[in-house]
């Protein structure tokens, strides 16, 4: 049986400067807390800033050596968007680590303040564009990484919808949820296939928590939050336990571009990181470059590739 990786695991992030969106809370939290005890320097990119500098303390608490800042980011809007990348910009030289952490689930249909619905244009069209507006001080670093939170569900997005990619028709809460995870994977694995070709060191990489105990579910249907705290304890693990495969793929060594990491249980529902494999849809490289040109068709941000 293979070891487990856990977070002593981790070697020391001393000198990297790490940003992590949706680092207030859950799976984004535990993530800027680990990377900072073993020395990184962590921004948090969040929507509620008042939060973040909270989390900011709490993380301050536990590593009180760590430079920790908050930058305001609300990827439903991409005004927000080009607005944190510019404060980035401003205010640091470089970005060794891009952790795309934030996401939203199972909401009632509604949308972004750019018209797209909204897991779609958060979870995807918001970190497509936010990497794409950062990309340049990623590209300073020596080893880059960009590491993009999917998940299991994306197996329950059959396809990206390109006829309908904002349930307009009619809107399937689950299937909307699984199309944008299922485009986070694409996202990985194209962004990866254009660094090779240009001979970048850069590395893309997706991960996902399995069944984490986190806020994420506050919009799941009523009997799911109703069943909730009987069948988390059983089935769910902690946010830190779901934290391991981001901070795997985000950290060792032996991490290649275009791995996806996920719990290594029965089912990638729990258990310790280790490499998974994705659904037949989501290597389709076809439907990876198209979604790439209609993501940069959505959000006016072009890759310099």
């Amino acid at each position: 049986m293979a070891r487990t990786w856990t977070e002593s695991d981790i070697p020391s992030q001393c000198g990297r400067r790490v940003v992590i969106t949706g680092a207030n809370s859950g799976l984004g939290f535990e993530t800027a807390r680990a990377l900072a005890v073993r020395g990184a320097s962590v921004v948090l990119a969040v929507r509620d800033v008042g939060k973040g500098e909270h989390a900011a303390e709490r993380i301050a608490a536990i590593a009180p050596a760590a430079e920790v800042g908050v930058v305001w980011l609300d990827l439903a809007s991409l005004y927000s968007v080009h607005e944190a990348a510019a404060e980035l910009h401003a205010k640091y030289d470089r970005i060794d680590l891009l952790v795309n952490n934030a996401g939203l689930m199972y909401p009632p249909r509604s949308t972004t303040r750019d018209g797209f619905e909204m897991q779609f244009g958060t979870n995807h069209l918001g970190h497509f564009a936010l990497t794409g507006l950062v990309l340049e001080l990623l590209l300073r670093a020596p080893n880059p990484r960009v590491v993009t939170v999917s998940s299991n569900a994306h197996r329950f997005g059959s396809e990206i919808r390109f006829h309908d990619l904002h349930w307009e028709q009619s809107y399937d809460r689950i299937r909307a949820y699984g199309q944008s995870k299922l485009a986070n994977l694409m996202f990985t694995y194209e962004l990866q296939r254009r660094l090779s070709s240009h001979g970048s060191t850069m590395l893309a990489v997706a991960a996902h928590p399995g069944a984490s105990d986190t806020a994420l579910i506050r919009n799941s249907p009523a009997m799911v939050r109703r069943l909730a705290p009987f069948v988390a304890p059983v089935v769910a693990q902690s946010a830190a336990m779901g934290a391991l495969p981001t901070l795997r793929a985000a950290t060792d060594p032996a991490v290649l571009g275009g791995q996806f990491y996920g719990p290594g249980g029965v089912g990638q529902v729990r258990g310790y990181p280790r490499i998974v494999s994705s659904n037949r849809r989501s290597q389709d490289t076809q439907v990876q470059h198209r979604l790439w040109r209609t993501s940069e068709r959505l959000t006016g941000v072009s890759y310099p590739f």
